[in-house]
């Protein structure tokens, strides 16, 4: 299964995010469900204001129970 080109490039901004110290942590609510979510984000500027960009939150419960690799 080939990774799309939108996960690399978001893979890879969130990579230099990581290397420049620029992440956070945020606690939101999900639209869809209205249950609390912890999403991880890089942090820009925009003049004096902070900008997050959400990349995904992370999972609640044991991760290995969510996902399957693939074979």
């Amino acid at each position: 299964m080939a990774i799309p080109d939108y996960a690399r490039t978001n893979f890879e901004t969130l990579l230099k995010a990581a290397e420049a110290g620029d992440l956070a942590l945020m606690e939101c609510t999900e639209v869809a469900s209205g249950e609390t979510r912890y999403v991880l984000c890089a942090v820009g500027r925009d003049d004096d204001d902070y900008v997050m960009t959400p990349f995904g939150h992370l999972a609640p419960g044991n991760p290995y129970e969510a996902y399957i690799p693939p074979a």
